[in-house]
């Protein structure tokens, strides 16, 4: 009874984390030309992107300057500013992502 129990629950794990693979991310990063800020937060995304999501996402990067339309469209008040558009729900973070495990629970690549 134990032993089919644990088969099950493995089964059910490893699908699990299968689907979870399948996840394509989407993602929109606001910033603020090449100010120190903004290439730090770029260059933290790209970073976490290219190990918890290589393959299996797209990276919009808008500089403000000179597209200053879209921040009213987006009700961008700071920058940078990175928005997780997929999977839903749609999340929002503001700096310079140095936080890596606020990035990662934001992007919910992990469980806080």
């Amino acid at each position: 009874m134990t032993e089919n129990y644990i088969d099950q629950s493995t089964d059910f794990f490893e699908e699990y984390l299968a689907q979870e693979k399948d996840v394509h991310y989407s993602l929109r990063l606001y910033i603020a030309g090449s100010s120190l800020q903004s290439l730090i937060a770029l260059k933290n995304l790209q970073n976490i992107c290219d190990e918890y999501l290589a393959g299996r996402h797209e990276l919009e990067v808008i500089d403000i300057y000179k597209q200053p339309e879209l921040l009213q469209a987006e009700n961008i008040v700071a920058v940078p500013t990175l928005i997780k558009v997929l999977p839903e729900p749609s999340q929002r973070m503001i700096g310079n992502l140095s936080d890596r495990e606020k990035v990662l629970i934001g992007l919910g690549l992990i469980s806080n």
